[in-house]
């Protein structure tokens, strides 16, 4: 559905979110639509909300599941929710060619976990050695476009991606998109050694960002650091102790079980992607990749003009 019809679908909605009636209980009410469902790649958010965080600032957060077929883009934009999460270079796409009004304010991952999933005996070692191969790939994915244009991967074959590891399980020259939080552990719990190349190494390095929009955060800039400051104290919490979230998110999601949440949660700090590679960024923005990351989408014709990435994101909410 196009964002124009989203938003002529949810204006009633709009004019609701707009006034925040504090409840009974004294806390103002915000919404957060995650991207996807409750695992320890947004275990942050559920820390916060599991630990009081929010509470403590005088917020009641409702933490919406996401899915495969569910964008917070056109939610956010609309008011129907105040906060969404995706990657920053979905954020300036939205932008930039959808005209909506989003406003990154801060980053839940430092770096993208994404990239492509290798038997660890396949031959393949640098992102060159993929031309001529077949890939399973989500059809249309910018990060694909970038890496396919920047090393000539003129002569390689996609077929859409399934989001399984069966077809990798039995063919040992297969070859996927994958998260390092992920893919690996169903692969390797089945017997199968991987490897990874990570897209961040190839030089395409969004973010994952949680943002609400530009009108919202006008209106309610107390209502956003409140959300922002007890966010990323239950990113810190979560990285310390991921035990009692953990067992809150098994609960929320049944297919998760204690050994892929443990895997993902060790990928995640191990890689320093939530903490940067210095683990001092939790949360932050440098302005410069936010400028190269719009340049590379310029470049791929993804963005059709160049556009302010100032307008994108802030980090006053992040002092």
């Amino acid at each position: 559905m196009k964002p124009a019809r989203i938003l002529a679908l949810l204006l009633p909605l709009t004019l609701l979110s707009g006034c925040h009636k504090t409840p009974t209980n004294g806390l103002t009410p915000v919404k957060l639509q995650t991207d996807w469902y409750p695992q320890p790649e947004i275990g942050g958010f559920y820390t916060a909300q599991l630990n009081g965080y929010y509470k403590a600032e005088g917020l009641d957060v409702e933490i919406l599941p996401g899915g495969p077929y569910i964008s917070s883009d056109g939610l956010v934009a609309s008011g129907a929710v105040q906060f969404g999460m995706n990657s920053s270079d979905h954020v300036l796409e939205a932008i930039a060619n959808s005209g909506e009004p989003l406003l990154a304010v801060g980053a839940t991952m430092q770096h993208d976990p994404q990239g492509i999933l290798l038997h660890a005996d396949s031959p393949i070692h640098t992102w060159a050695d993929l031309d001529g191969h077949t890939i399973a790939v989500k059809p249309g994915s910018t990060w694909w476009e970038f890496i396919r244009k920047k090393f000539h991967l003129d002569h390689v074959h996609e077929i859409p991606a399934t989001y399984s590891v069966a077809n990798f399980l039995q063919d040992p020259t297969y070859i996927q998109q994958g998260f390092v939080t992920s893919e690996p552990f169903f692969a390797q719990k089945a017997g199968a050694p991987t490897r990874m190349l990570l897209n961040r190494d190839a030089g395409y390095d969004p973010y994952r960002v949680f943002y609400t929009s530009q009108p919202y955060a006008a209106a309610h800039p107390d209502i956003v650091a409140k959300f922002t400051r007890a966010s990323l104290r239950g990113w810190q919490a979560y990285l310390a102790n991921p035990g009692p979230t953990n067992a809150l998110l098994q609960k929320l999601n049944p297919a998760l079980n204690p050994d892929w949440m443990n895997f993902s949660y060790q990928a995640l700090r191990d890689g320093h992607f939530i903490t940067g590679d210095d683990n001092a960024h939790i949360g932050q923005f440098d302005p410069t990749r936010w400028t190269t990351m719009s340049q590379q989408l310029l470049d791929l014709k993804v963005i059709q003009k160049p556009i302010d990435t100032t307008t994108a994101y802030t980090t006053k909410f992040l002092k």
